[in-house]
């Protein structure tokens, strides 16, 4: 067993909650994309349920750009419960009592997983900006590590949605024979100049921040928590769509009148600013700089001679199934159409839909019946074929 690794997951019919700090040892380093090398790796993970004795029913659920480990169970920081409730739990799509469910925390993030305020085993401090810039494909090379730890040979489901499902398709094109099933929600398999811009637009607001200090805040003690406030500002406006912000908040007023001054006067405006301020209490701003710029550079194509099929030629054996959101324009679905395009391309088989809703990119989050109606029936299709 590999040093600081938890024990790997017992066999039997109880459900239960497991998980901790997965730590590699020091002769097997995470390489890069960039060249750079990670070692020893950290991954926070929670496990959900138990593998049965085939160890055919393990699903892995990746996360989005602010997401973490913590898909099923109470977040230990938040006090919230598990940003996928809706879809993890006794009776859920996701029932503990069917499959062994794994989250981790991406690399580059900061709930337990390597990352920038992780300390630099070579000066004693923490990275800051001197870790080195990943990508999605280091990411998934890094849970394909810790996959490899738990003993599974075959991940019955890879399944996530934004980001996570960027995760999914990295794992389709880089380890198809891990895979029995792939799940891909409101993604894209690239990311678009606008997302980009967003993005930058976030960053620049945490560099402007006096405290964040060239990346070395936690150095003197401090905290570029404005900064990360308006990145996240920014950033949230793009999770919804037009049509829901104004049937939530429309033009209504936070009180009789106006301030005549520049206070929260619109209820949307101190909704955004409720969104900035709790989110600097839970998340890393040099980490928030990592996976933006992660994503930025993520495109599937480009790393396949510029051909998306390419990706999947080895992934025919994979059951897919991509989900998209008629409102979203983050992930418009558009790009889930040129993935489903490129899967048939490639010979892959796979189901698609487009989810009518107003309720844009973050539809995924919240009750949402069409989406839980066809995410149900197709893990029930794939473990009905998989004898779970």
């Amino acid at each position: 067993m590999d040093a600081g690794a938890d024990p790997k997951p017992q066999i039997g019919p109880e459900i239960e909650t497991g998980g901790g700090t997965w730590r590699s040892a020091a002769s097997k380093p995470l390489r890069l994309d960039s060249g750079a090398t990670l070692s020893p790796l950290e991954i926070g993970y929670k496990t959900y349920g138990r593998l049965n004795e085939t160890r055919t029913n393990a699903v892995l659920v990746c996360h989005a750009l602010t997401g973490d480990q913590h898909a099923g169970s109470v977040n230990p920081v938040t006090g919230r419960p598990g940003w996928w409730g809706r879809v993890i739990g006794p009776g859920l799509t996701l029932d503990p009592q069917r499959y062994f469910i794994i989250a981790t925390n991406v690399i580059g993030g900061c709930m337990g997983s390597t990352g920038p305020a992780s300390t630099n085993p070579k000066t004693g401090q923490p990275y800051a900006l001197s870790f080195p810039v990943i990508t999605i494909a280091d990411m998934v090379r890094a849970q394909a590590m810790l996959i490899a730890h738990l003993g599974i040979e075959t991940l019955f489901a890879v399944v996530g949605g934004s980001m996570g499902g960027m995760q999914v398709l990295q794992w389709a094109a880089d380890y198809p024979e891990k895979l029995f099933s792939a799940v891909c929600i409101a993604a894209a398999p690239r990311h678009s100049a606008q997302n980009i811009a967003f993005h930058e637009v976030g960053r620049q607001a945490i560099m402007a921040d006096p405290d964040w200090r060239g990346g070395d805040y936690e150095a003197a003690g401090l905290r570029p928590e404005k900064g990360l406030a308006v990145a996240r500002m920014a950033a949230h406006i793009t999770y919804l769509s037009e049509t829901a912000l104004q049937r939530k908040f429309g033009r209504e007023l936070q009180r009789d009148g106006l301030s005549w001054g520049f206070d929260a006067d619109f209820q949307v405006e101190s909704y955004l600013r409720h969104q900035g301020t709790s989110f600097v209490d839970r998340f890393d701003a040099n980490s928030y700089l990592y996976i933006t710029r992660a994503l930025d550079y993520f495109d599937l194509a480009g790393r396949h001679e510029g051909v998306l099929a390419n990706a999947f030629a080895k992934a025919r054996g994979v059951r897919f199934c991509v989900l998209s959101f008629s409102s979203d324009w983050l992930y418009p679905t558009g790009e889930s159409r040129d993935i489903v395009r490129a899967l048939n391309a490639a010979g892959c088989r796979a189901s698609f839909a487009e989810i009518e809703t107003d309720k844009g990119h973050d539809a995924f989050f919240l009750d949402e019946p069409q989406f839980d109606a066809a995410l149900r029936g197709f893990f029930a299709s794939a473990a009905q074929a998989r004898g779970l």
